[in-house]
């Protein structure tokens, strides 16, 4: 196996791997806050980086059934949450290729004072 390649983001918002401190994606690409992960709360994002997918599976989730992706870091392989590749109703079309990261295995990197008391509040 080689070297892995790391990307890191701009900003001062920036969640990362809560093992590692990989960045993972900006606060700004968050679409809801209102997802329950297997650890509790979790974040739809638009995009994230430095990761890797597991197989594509079939999963009934809260919201019916999907085809989806397990995420897990690509520097410390741990998982984070999962990817929606398939939505199979009408109205939940919109979550896919989005990716759900559970906030219990994220840390916040680089965020300001005035950002610190934005995610205190989630």
């Amino acid at each position: 196996m080689g070297r892995v390649h790391r990307t890191w983001l701009p900003g001062t918002r920036i969640y990362a791997c809560g093992s590692c401190k990989a960045h993972l994606t900006n606060h700004a690409d968050i679409v809801s806050k209102s997802f329950q992960g297997r650890t509790g709360r979790a974040y739809l994002f638009n995009s994230v980086v430095n990761v890797s997918l597991g197989p594509t599976e079939d999963r009934i989730l809260n919201t019916g059934l999907h085809k989806v992706s397990d995420i897990y870091c690509n520097c410390c392989e741990v998982y984070l949450g999962w990817r929606y590749e398939e939505a199979f109703e009408q109205s939940q079309k919109y979550k896919e290729g989005k990716a759900v990261l559970e906030k219990a295995r994220m840390c916040t990197e680089e965020w300001t004072t005035e950002a610190q008391g934005d995610i205190a509040s989630d």
